[in-house]
């Protein structure tokens, strides 16, 4: 945590918001100063749950020594910041754009203003995450060798209206976090295979389930697999991170995708060699709202001089061009069977 709290600005007050953001703020004792979003109305109910003061425009909302919380969709992003003052520290929601395209222009804004800007690629901060990170850092689980992500539910993405408009949407706007954190975990893969299509369940988006295989060499394998029309009982669901290595297994249930944005139970298990049985470990905190903490305190921390946030815009766009090469990749639709 950041010695000294610095204000919060936040431009884009909608559902991310009112659901993680500023819950998590009011958590770690963040103070919002100013709320601004295009529907007054949005505005205006999150601002009551901080007791923020609702502003008229980006300008209104200008203040000295704020962290500007940018949430606001991907395509909207590059406007948004041409409209901060130059300098200026800026946590911006994923993803970066829409495109790599739009991302490499968001970059270059930021050298071009001197803004201070990371993305709030949040899942790295998460309970579950922060402790696998740990067991992988004390070298408990060996050789670290294959990654899944399975997912498996229902996703409202109704919240969402914007995503319909969208001309890309699942690897974009969800599997990115799990794209992000296999970067963090294993750096850049070789190459990418990917295949994302629609939904019988959501026609009016652009894509809502995906499959994407990363490729690390000849001894690593990590798998990233979505689906989020399931609407059968509860029973058979699933949101979960294996991860394998020489000496151990991690097994991770993320419940926040489980009846969002309720959320089901998290779990955090492992085991070793040696042992009998699986370690289950009892976790603080989950991925909506504690892990939105993490980037907003690395922020803070910036701010007075630290270290810039492991999310900072240029490693980000690291994580932008791994899902363009994701979309390319699902573009060709593989190897033809005719002949």
């Amino acid at each position: 945590m950041p010695s000294q709290l610095s204000p919060i600005v936040s431009i884009g007050a909608g559902g991310i918001v009112q659901n993680a953001h500023y819950p998590a703020y009011q958590k770690a004792g963040f103070a919002v100063a100013k709320t601004y979003d295009l529907n007054r109305d949005s505005a205006e109910k999150a601002a009551a749950m901080v007791d923020s003061t609702v502003c008229d425009s980006v300008s209104e909302a200008w203040l000295l020594g704020a962290i500007y919380d940018l949430a606001v969709p991907g395509s909207a992003i590059l406007e948004t910041l041409r409209q901060l003052p130059d300098g200026a520290f800026v946590l911006i929601q994923k993803p970066l754009g829409e495109t790599l395209e739009q991302a490499e222009q968001i970059v270059e804004l930021c050298d071009e203003k001197g803004l201070k800007a990371a993305v709030n690629f949040q899942l790295r901060w998460a309970p579950y995450m922060l402790a696998l990170k740990e067991l992988i850092s004390q070298s408990a689980l060996g050789e670290t060798h294959e990654l899944e992500f399975k997912i498996n539910v229902h996703t409202p993405w109704a919240e969402w209206s914007f995503l319909e408009k969208a001309p890309r949407m699942e690897m974009v706007y969800h599997s990115i976090h799990y794209l992000d954190f296999i970067r963090h975990l294993w750096g850049e893969p070789r190459s990418v295979k990917a295949h994302s299509i629609k939904d019988p369940s959501s026609p009016k988006l652009e894509s809502s389930r995906s499959t994407v295989i990363l490729d690390y060499g000849d001894m690593k394998r990590a798998v990233v697999q979505t689906y989020h029309g399931h609407v059968a009982p509860p029973g058979h669901q699933d949101s979960y991170l294996h991860f394998e290595g020489t000496k151990g297994v991690a097994w991770v249930q993320m419940g926040l995708n489980m009846n969002y944005p309720e959320g089901e139970e998290d779990r955090f298990e492992y085991w070793v060699q040696g042992n009998s049985e699986w370690t289950k470990l009892d976790l603080q905190g989950s991925w909506f709202p504690d892990a939105f903490i993490g980037p907003m305190a690395a922020m803070m921390i910036w701010s007075e001089g630290g270290p810039a946030p492991s999310t900072e815009v240029h490693d980000a766009l690291k994580t932008m061009r791994l899902v363009e090469s994701a979309y390319r990749n699902s573009d060709q639709r593989g190897t033809s069977m005719s002949s």
